[in-house]
């Protein structure tokens, strides 16, 4: 298979096929190195075509938290008092920037992620209301 863009689902296929048999062949060899190029290439077509938001902050931080066997309590260096990681998880009050700042460089999250934006408790209450 010649290397070039993948455009449709049937070489994004091949593509897939092949990088599987691909996928054990020895480091620093030119197969290694076609290997490479072709989940280059399938990454860029699956980016295009199966696009994956990204989560809403808040749950990701639960998931994080889930992820890392961290409690409220240890959010606490990073949001702030036990009372304000409650609102924060609960929904109740927003991540302020400071916190975001807080959170990425300590927790090493991306901020790209964290300062999307998000309902509020309050506001998604007001939605199901209307």
């Amino acid at each position: 298979m010649e290397l070039k863009p993948i455009r449709t689902k049937k070489e994004y296929q091949a593509a897939l096929a092949e990088a599987e048999l691909l996928w054990d062949v020895p480091a620093k060899s030119p197969e290694a190195d076609r290997l490479e190029v072709l989940t280059l290439l399938i990454e860029l077509y699956e980016r295009q075509h199966f696009p994956i938001a990204d989560p809403d902050p808040i749950d990701f931080l639960a998931h994080v938290m889930e992820a890392r066997g961290m409690t409220r309590k240890d959010l606490e260096p990073y949001i702030g008092p036990r009372g304000r990681v409650s609102d924060i998880l609960n929904r109740i009050r927003p991540l302020s920037l400071e916190m975001i700042r807080r959170l990425s460089a300590g927790l090493k999250l991306p901020a790209e992620v964290l300062i999307r934006p998000y309902h509020l408790r309050h506001e998604a209450e007001e939605l199901a209301a209307a």
